[in-house]
Formats: structure tokens, C-alpha cells, sequence
């Protein structure tokens, strides 16, 4: 299926494979895409509308596995602060949906920052712009196309505790 992203990627010339699986609207989630489509959650980023005030809008992407820190989006767009755009206003800004969203044919070529840890694989997964698809690439490709920044933008983990 030829997606708005699959097709800006195309007039780019930028390899990339499409892999589509089967939607569960109860469970969006980039851990059960990950899990789909046979990808480790870490390489499979989830890209997120954030603002850090009126019209300053930021695309954040992360790892399917890990929470974004609002703060370290903040310090590294030198925004004051940012947040989560509100699910009413995604489709509005973005031309696309929840499970779908993607920097790639979206309404605005909003300021793109990707967490610092997509260069440490040789593959990464993002939506296609569409439920139920996802572009595989190399992280370099992706950077490039996106215009992106990468930075540290992820909440740190706690180690689990060593019961040996």
C-alpha cells in the first residue's frame, strides 16, 4: 500500500521496505507493533506531536520501548517547556491519525528531534502514515529525509535491582 510517507520517501530516493500487520484499535501501542512485525520495540520509534508553546510545534521519536522526557525535548528545541499535543488536535496538525503519525507527508514540516539512540541499530521502523503499516530504513536515511536533530530525549530507567 502506497502511503503519503512510502511516497515522500520514493521522490527522495531512499530505500526503504514496507511491512504491513494486523490493527488491534485496543492496543496501538510501538511494543505490540514491534512484536507484529518481528522488530525489537527499541528500533521501533514512535514519532510524537508535542508543543512547547502557542504555534511551536516539535515532532519527537523515540523508541517504542521508552517514555519521552518533556524536559530534555525542551532543552535540546530551546523551548521553554514543551508537551504532548492533545489526540483531538493530531489529525488536524498532522494530517494524520493516532498509530499513524509520521514526520514523512505531514501537513507542516514541523522541527524534528529523534532520541540520540537510532544510530546504534542499522534498521529502524516508523509509521507510514497509516495503521497497520510500517517503513523500515537505515537511521542515516531517516535523519536525513526528516531534517531531524538527534538528541537525548528519553526518561532515564531505572536498573533493576540485583538479587543475586
Amino acid at each position: 500500500m502506497k502511503t503519503n510517507g512510502a511516497r515522500f520517501l520514493q521522490s527522495l530516493g531512499i530505500a526503504f521496505e514496507l511491512r504491513e500487520y494486523e490493527v488491534d484499535p485496543n492496543d496501538l501501542t510501538a511494543i505490540a507493533v514491534a512484536a507484529k512485525i518481528g522488530m525489537p520495540p527499541e528500533q521501533v520509534f514512535k514519532t510524537l506531536l508535542t508543543m512547547g508553546g502557542p504555534g511551536a510545534y516539535v515532532f519527537a521519536v523515540i523508541p517504542g520501548n521508552a517514555e519521552l522526557d518533556l524536559k530534555k525535548l525542551a532543552h535540546a528545541a530551546g523551548l521553554r517547556k514543551s508537551e504532548i499535543v492533545p489526540l483531538k488536535d493530531v489529525q488536524p496538525l498532522t494530517g494524520y491519525i493516532r498509530g499513524g503519525v509520521t514526520v514523512f507527508g505531514a501537513r507542516k514540516a514541523y522541527p524534528v528531534f529523534v532520541d540520540e539512540t537510532v544510530i546504534l541499530f542499522d534498521r529502524i521502523s516508523v509509521s507510514a502514515g497509516t495503521r497497520g503499516t510500517q517503513m523500515i530504513l537505515s537511521p542515516d536515511d531517516y535523519l536525513r529525509a526528516a531534517q531531524a536533530q538527534t538528541a537525548d530525549l528519553t526518561k532515564a530507567v531505572a536498573a533493576p535491582e540485583d538479587h543475586a
